[in-house]
């Protein structure tokens, strides 16, 4: 056929090729790769863009499960529901506050100011958080920064109970008793079903020792929920404080049977115990609470005075030198030593300076002496048994050690602050 117009002839005769045997070879190799690959290796490759199996989950089912948390004292799991509401909705600056409150109440001061620090940014004049933030930096001793978060709060919502409420703690720290007592007033007046509010006005009165009307508010607190360590922590000072032992040491087990990790029930069952004379078991709570918080010098302390009342007294000089000179434990916790800086501490110097002048280690008891004499010169007891001390050692050439010296005036008590 031709193209008219065209100057190409388009029919052109077809020559016969003969076949490529190697082509051939190739082609076939190459479908049974083909085939190989489709049959055994992509059904083992993972599918691109492949839609995930992991379940998402509503923000709300997290807050009801660590409100559910809540209610049952399980604090830690709380905190933890929380956080995966965060996580789900983190633009959410309610769900901030209430992971900062359970994080308080837990303890944990530092995550709970991060917490509530993260609400703040979402919503800067927010009343609750403002409060929140007051209260987390009270506990973490910036006592300026939580009074100026409070009065932002009370400027923003003059009817937030649990502002008036954290602002009454503050002023009852910083000694101002007379508004403290004003401010927790008016907190119960305006949210009386709040457990918060409860606390912080059962917090006032146990630190002007109104211990009765303490109890009662804590008991209040402790009917909105039963399941808060730190409650029954604070209700079992008020009653030991009382002289209610039995029942301060119930709820000092039952706080130390939710928070475990918490050496302090166990300081204050020590120190009942200290009390009441039951030295063998005062000395077994001590060394719980030390073994709970091995680094705090504070623990080591009270457990040398328990042993030093249950006459132990190798054991009480190694537990005071640990305390107060520092060092480490066997378990490998490094103990910073105490300072003689504090009336809190000066008991635990002229115990261990008693222990150390009676076992011929005078070198060693005559510089803490001089320092109880030098910086408590108006602490009649300090002194006294700091006396006792150089008299001991002025005896002491060529007398062998004798037992455990009881200390001047051995009728004193150790104290035992909320923080300790």
């Amino acid at each position: 056929m031709y193209l008219h117009g065209s100057r190409w002839h388009m029919q052109r005769e077809k020559k016969k090729r003969r076949a490529n045997p190697a082509l051939i070879g190739l082609i076939l190799m190459l479908a049974a790769a083909a085939c190989y690959f489709n049959q055994y290796v992509v059904p083992t490759l993972p599918l691109p863009q492949a839609p995930t199996l992991t379940p998402t989950h509503d923000p709300e089912s997290f807050v009801n499960a660590a409100l559910a948390a809540f209610e049952e004292g399980n604090l830690l799991q709380s905190i933890a529901n929380y956080e995966q509401a965060v996580m789900a909705d983190p633009d959410n600056p309610a769900i901030y506050i209430n992971l900062a409150r359970v994080q308080v109440l837990a303890g944990r001061y530092e995550a709970a100011q991060t917490s509530v620090s993260n609400s703040l940014l979402l919503s800067p004049d927010n009343p609750m958080g403002l409060a929140i933030l007051g209260w987390t930096l009270n506990f973490l001793d910036n006592h300026a920064g939580a009074q100026a978060a409070l009065q932002r709060a009370l400027l923003l919502d003059p009817n937030n109970a649990m502002a008036h409420g954290f602002m009454a703690e503050v002023l009852v720290d910083n000694g101002d008793f007379l508004q403290a007592g004003e401010e927790s007033r008016r907190a119960v007046e305006l949210g009386e079903n709040m457990l918060e509010v409860r606390r912080s006005r059962g917090y006032v009165l146990e630190l002007t020792g109104n211990y009765a009307e303490a109890a009662f508010q804590y008991e209040a607190a402790l009917a909105i929920n039963d399941r808060i360590a730190d409650l029954h922590l604070s209700l079992g000072r008020v009653y030991r404080a009382m002289e209610r032992y039995d029942d301060a040491i119930n709820e000092f087990v039952i706080a130390d049977s939710l928070n475990p990790t918490d050496p302090l029930p166990n300081t204050y069952t020590g120190l009942i115990y200290i009390t009441t004379g039951e030295f063998g078991k005062a000395v077994q709570a001590m060394q719980q609470a030390a073994i709970e918080d091995p680094s705090n010098a504070i623990r080591h302390a009270n457990l040398g005075v328990a042993l030093y009342r249950n006459r132990q007294a190798s054991e009480a000089l190694q537990a005071f030198r640990l305390a107060i000179r520092g060092g480490v434990t066997e378990d490998g916790a490094v103990v910073n030593g105490l300072s003689l800086d504090s009336p809190d501490v000066v008991p635990y110097f002229y115990m261990y300076g008693l222990l150390l002048s009676r076992s011929g280690r005078c070198a060693e008891a005559l510089p803490i002496a001089q320092a109880l004499i030098g910086n408590f010169e108006d602490d009649e007891i300090a002194v006294g048994n700091a006396e006792e001390m150089m008299a001991i050692c002025e005896d002491q050439e060529g007398v062998e050690p004798t037992a455990t010296p009881e200390p001047t005036q051995a009728g004193m008590t150790l104290t035992a602050t909320p923080d300790n």
